[in-house]
């Protein structure tokens, strides 16, 4: 059994209208939204039958029909806007990345604890059908041990320098958008690296438009991760263990089907998706369970981990020179894409 909580969405971006929409496939209420432009949140309200629009993000955390926040701001603003809603006194999901850095990161932590609320990073690939049972082999040994991990992230974004993902005073860059997929992935699979090389190539404005990565872990795994925002890659994945391997099929983060192998070539077993894009409604659903149980931290990403993310996001960006302007919050700009 889960509480169905009443959900306020703050910013009105296309990250927030995706999972608004999921969230309407598992019936869960949505009670507000708030932008920093009013008319923007009423816009949003109409298409989504919200009942409440707000002028502010203060008035949205300040709602008593909300009791739940889904933050989707700008990256350079998700620890100022979780903390908002926290202090507030609502549970949060934050988006990806979870903070900029992670002394950022656990501040947000820290105040959920204090406060007993729910704190949850949006990496709604983790609760996917397709990861589930991906996790349900691993860990049964189906793989033996666990060798590799491949897995690249390269779209073709805009290359306009005044657009949200060109900004370094937005967090813009393929690493923080992009990249983090992939070594959320390397995490859930293999937990801490404790070796970490990559290299990166910029774009005009200062944010990586390509970084490589190479994971190494105490066990002897390694995960090899490519992030890009100026070319379309394969986006696929893949699993190796002594036994066996997993090949995910392409655009691997999202809902979606895949192949174990054994060495001889043979297909141990097939997965079909059956959830339609994007699937978000499933962290939805899993904070629900967490507040439901009296918990503020679930398996899957307790909010711990979310912080050692956002510390080895520190390493890589420290590694390829990979820093944002000081005036970080002057842009202008809501949500994210």
């Amino acid at each position: 059994m889960t509480t169905r909580l009443r959900w306020g969405i703050l910013a009105t971006g296309k990250i927030a209208e995706h999972f608004t929409h999921d969230l309407r496939i598992i019936d869960a209420p949505v009670s507000a939204v708030g932008s920093r432009d009013r008319a923007r949140a009423e816009a949003f309200a109409r298409r989504f039958g919200v009942p409440a629009a707000h002028g502010s993000y203060e008035e949205l955390v300040s709602d008593p029909s909300v009791d739940v926040v889904y933050v989707a701001t700008p990256n350079t603003s998700h620890a100022e806007h979780a903390l908002l809603a926290l202090d507030a006194g609502k549970h949060v999901l934050v988006e990806k990345p979870f903070a900029m850095n992670a002394a950022e990161a656990q501040r947000v932590v820290d105040r959920a604890g204090e406060l007993g609320l729910v704190v949850l990073e949006a990496m709604w690939t983790r609760w996917l059908p397709h990861m589930v049972r991906i996790r349900e082999l691993v860990r049964s040994g189906a793989l033996g041990t666990l060798r590799g991990l491949t897995a690249d992230h390269g779209l073709l974004l805009s290359s306009d320098p005044s657009h949200r993902v060109q900004a370094p005073e937005l967090g813009g860059g393929a690493l923080l958008d992009l990249g983090i997929y992939p070594i959320s992935f390397a995490w859930d699979l293999f937990g801490a690296p404790d070796r970490i090389a990559s290299i990166s190539d910029s774009t005009s404005t200062g944010v990586d438009a390509l970084t490589s990565i190479l994971m190494g872990f105490p066990g002897g795994g390694q995960a090899s991760i490519q992030t890009g925002l100026d070319a379309r890659s394969p986006v696929k994945a893949s699993i190796v263990g002594t036994e066996a391997r997993i090949e995910i099929d392409s655009f691997w983060y999202f809902p979606n089907s895949f192949t174990m192998i054994d060495p001889a070539g043979t297909v141990l077993e097939r997965f079909e998706n059956t959830v339609e894009p994007r699937g978000m409604q499933y962290q939805a659903l899993e904070l629900e369970r967490l507040v439901a149980n009296g918990q503020i931290a679930g398996e899957i990403l307790p909010p711990r981990q979310s912080v050692e993310i956002v510390r080895t996001l520190d390493e890589i960006r420290a590694q390829i020179a990979l820093s944002f302007a000081a005036d970080r919050h002057t842009r202008d700009s809501e949500g994210i894409a």
